[in-house]
């Protein structure tokens, strides 16, 4: 079964009903920007300039700008085409054979990799999952991850569990992320706020960037 389209839905309607149970706050020396499968084959069951991707792709933009200015490094997550059936695994049976061209492969042109840029073959749902993301972080001696990208239920909300699981702090950017409908765009960060980690705004984390620039 494949990726059904997605229906039209507005970041106001996602209404989480938790707030962070944990302090942490976003520090530009200690943390990197997730930018988490924002490709064609994932961003196309959305309609073009559909919401919530519109804004979600606009606030993903300014935060890509302000971590550069930071210095804060950005990671890609890309999962690649044409997957070998021992390598997609029980993948299959949720969703289909996935990915089948480079097209679909290619991140969309907004996030087009920069040359500092790190992209990270993806897998599983999390982007820690048979990566080598934990090592990146710790060869830069980060510890904190901002993640954006979609589907937020999914392999955003994973990602930011896996990153607990690693020590690493996660920061789940909730007009960062977008979802399959606005109640589980609201799960995803009742989840990470109740579990794992902290849902912030981009405005919060814009602010937590430029006050250290």
């Amino acid at each position: 079964m494949s990726i059904p389209p997605i229906a039209e839905y507005r970041l106001s309607d996602v209404r989480p009903r938790s707030a962070p149970m944990l302090d942490w706050q976003v520090d530009p020396s200690r943390s990197a920007l997730l930018i988490h499968d924002m490709q064609n084959y994932f961003v196309d069951v959305y309609e073009p300039g559909s919401e919530p991707l519109a804004s979600v792709i606009s606030a993903i933009g300014a935060l890509r700008d302000a971590c550069d200015a930071a210095g804060v490094p950005t990671i890609l997550t890309a999962q690649p085409p044409n997957q070998h059936p021992s390598r997609r695994g029980l993948l299959t049976q949720r969703w289909g054979t996935g990915i089948g061209t480079d097209e679909e492969a290619a991140i969309i042109e907004p996030f087009a990799p920069r040359p500092a840029d790190i992209t990270v073959t993806k897998w599983r749902y999390s982007a820690f999952a048979r990566t080598d993301l934990r090592s990146l972080l710790a060869h830069d001696g980060r510890d904190q991850l901002i993640i954006t990208g979609i589907y937020g239920h999914i392999g955003c909300m994973l990602t930011a569990a896996d990153a607990f699981m690693q020590d690493v702090q996660a920061f789940l950017v909730t007009d960062g992320i977008a979802d399959f409908n606005a109640d589980f765009h609201a799960d995803a960060v009742d989840y990470v706020n109740t579990t794992c980690g902290v849902s912030i705004s981009s405005d919060d984390v814009l602010t937590a960037l430029k006050s250290n620039v």
